[in-house]
Formats: C-alpha cells, sequence, structure tokens
C-alpha cells in the first residue's frame, strides 16, 4: 500500500504537464455542477425553496464552494507564478527605478505578488533597506492586498469582466496616485527611528532555476498557506451575505447604499475601516449587497476600505510608521476610495 501511495503522491512533479491538464479539466468539470448541486441540496432539505431561509440555504450552498474552488485555482496559478516574485526579486526591481515610473511598476507588481496586509512590516523594512522609495513603497502596499488576483478573478467570476477590469484600473490609480502623493510630501522623518537607522542592504538578487515540478508544488505550497488561512473569512464572509440575501429588505439596502443617498459611499468607507477581511471573505457580502439594490460603487468603496485600510493594518504598521505618516497613509488612500465609488456609480 505505501509503494502504491509514494508513486502517486509524487507523479504531479514526475508529470507535470500531465497533471496540470487532468486537473484543469476535473476543475472545470466540477464547477459546472455547482449549480445543479446547491438546488439538489437545498431541494432535498425540509425547507421551502421560495422561503428566506431556502433563499439563503440556496445562496450558502452555491457560493461557498464556488469561491472555494476559485480561490484554490487562482492560488494554485499564481503559487506558481510568485516563484518569480519573492520578496528579494521584487526589492530588486523596485530598487533605483526613478518615482512615477517606480509607483507605476511597484503597483503593478502588487496584482500578481501574494503579500497581504499582514506581511505590511517585514515588507516595508525589507524595501527601506533595498533603498526603495517611500512614496514607491506604499503604492506597492496599497495594490497587494486590494488589486491582487483573488479579488480580480472573484470580481471576474461574479460580476463579469468588465466590472474587474474597472476595478483594476481605478485601483491601481488609487495605489500609484497615493504612492505619488506621500513620496512628494517627503514624510521620510515620520518613519520610527530605528527603520530609518537600518543600515541599506543591496538589493541584487538572482532567481534559481525551477523546473516545472518544482512550481506545481510551489502552487500546492501557496494553496496551503493561503487557502488554509483565509478560509475561515469565506465562510463568515459567505455566511453573512446568504443572510442579507435571504433575508435583508432590497428597499432597506438601497435605501443607504443606492445611488440616490449621497453620503452613502463616505459611510461604506467608514464602516468597512474596523473590519478585518480580505478579498474572498468580503466579495460575498459585496454580491449580496448588490442584489439587494446596493449600488455597485458603494459597495466596492465599502470593499476597498475593508481590505486596503482596516484597523489591524494600521495598528500593524504603527510599528514602524509615526501616528502623522498613518494619518497620511490613510487620509490619502480614502481620498482615492471614495473617489471610486463616486465614479462607479456614475458610469454604471
Amino acid at each position: 500500500m505505501t509503494t502504491l501511495a509514494a508513486p502517486l503522491k509524487n507523479w504531479p512533479t514526475r508529470q507535470p504537464l500531465l497533471f496540470l491538464i487532468l486537473a484543469a479539466a476535473a476543475w472545470l468539470l466540477l464547477y459546472n455542477v455547482l449549480s445543479a448541486g446547491s438546488e439538489a441540496l437545498v431541494a432535498a432539505l425540509p425547507v421551502d425553496r421560495a422561503s428566506h431561509l431556502g433563499g439563503a440555504l440556496r445562496f450558502f450552498f452555491y457560493d461557498t464552494p464556488k469561491v472555494l474552488m476559485l480561490l484554490t485555482g487562482v492560488v494554485f496559478v499564481m503559487g506558481m507564478i510568485n516563484s518569480y516574485f519573492t520578496p528579494e526579486r521584487t526589492r530588486a526591481l523596485l530598487a533605483g527605478r526613478s518615482e512615477g515610473v517606480a509607483n507605476v511598476m511597484a503597483a503593478s507588481l502588487g496584482i500578481v505578488t501574494p503579500f497581504c496586509s499582514c506581511s505590511a512590516v517585514p515588507l516595508f523594512i525589507g524595501f527601506v533597506q533595498a533603498g526603495v522609495p517611500l512614496g514607491v513603497t506604499f503604492s506597492f502596499l496599497i495594490s497587494a492586498p486590494m488589486v491582487n488576483e483573488v479579488a480580480l478573478t472573484l470580481l471576474f467570476g461574479m460580476f463579469g469582466w468588465k466590472v474587474a477590469l474597472l476595478y483594476m484600473g481605478l485601483g491601481l490609480s488609487v495605489a500609484i496616485v497615493a504612492g505619488w502623493i506621500i513620496g512628494r510630501l517627503k514624510m521620510e522623518a515620520h518613519l520610527e527611528d530605528w527603520v530609518r537607522d537600518m543600515p541599506t542592504m543591496s538589493a541584487d538578487f538572482e532567481a534559481g532555476s525551477m523546473t516545472l515540478g518544482d512550481r506545481i508544488d510551489g502552487g500546492f505550497g501557496a494553496v496551503r498557506q493561503i487557502v488554509g488561512k483565509v478560509w475561515p473569512y469565506i465562510l463568515g464572509g459567505i455566511a453573512v451575505g446568504a443572510l442579507i440575501h435571504g433575508y435583508v429588505p432590497e428597499d432597506f439596502m438601497a435605501s443607504f447604499m443606492g445611488k440616490e443617498a449621497w453620503w452613502s459611499v463616505p459611510l461604506a468607507v467608514i464602516i468597512g475601516v474596523p473590519m478585518y477581511t480580505n478579498a474572498a471573505g468580503v466579495i460575498p457580502i459585496v454580491q449580496a449587497l448588490l442584489a439587494k439594490g446596493a449600488a455597485l460603487g458603494t459597495v466596492l468603496a465599502f470593499m476597498m476600505s475593508v481590505i486596503a485600510l482596516s484597523l489591524p493594518e494600521m495598528i500593524i504598521l504603527r510599528k514602524v510608521l509615526k501616528v502623522r505618516l498613518i494619518a497620511t497613509f490613510v487620509g490619502v488612500v480614502a481620498t482615492g476610495i471614495l473617489m471610486v465609488g463616486y465614479v462607479f456609480n456614475a458610469v454604471l
């Protein structure tokens, strides 16, 4: 039994191309039966499908495997790609670049790198040591959690490519412009003293060669690390979304998150800041709010504030930034998010 299990366990790295083809086919097959499966599961329960509870259960049983499958698939693929974008290589790409160009590069790198707000302190220190300008560092730290592959894939899966591309464009704009403004303000004096006094290190980095099998291992490692960490947030977000979908009246949501209420966007940002979750956890809530009549710009402003301006992230950043710099960061990014919310509400 052991001698048979070992080859089966190792065959993805021994026959990587065949594994990828079969895994993709199995993923697509399973994904295509999710809707029918969730309907069958609700029908098997002693619940009226047309009731509030039936609608909530249908939402939960469909979105839970859908979001987990999307997340697992994207994280696996990006885990393979991210072998090219280690923290060392990212620092090497950004160090020594002129501002403006570096802000664009930093924000773009944020899309394909697996760093979230919990990585803020070690990344910030590493960038400072590599000589990356302060504003460029902020462009990366804003983009990495807010405009990452998970957010874009889930938005694409739930709302289509137009919304995903518009979100990416506006999110990158917030990261680039906010980082550039912070860089122009010359606030290096508001870094904590121990950060400013660190010796600058070389940003040179040479990545070792990796086989396709090694990159598949990296994909599995990313799934274990990221999905293993965020699945409770996913279940919590979907559960909240299911309750909203099943029980909250449409008129109620539209009354304070609709386009007509000009104050809905800043209110959404204020509500989002104290929360702590990520794209995988908040997007199911966004989906449920939209189904109940909330405006797209308003709920996306809420989503951006949850991801990019969460209170726990600010507490973490306080270890390396003085209060004035944190306040500037929050103010600049919040202004950008408000603009995104109003633009979405105006054009869609």
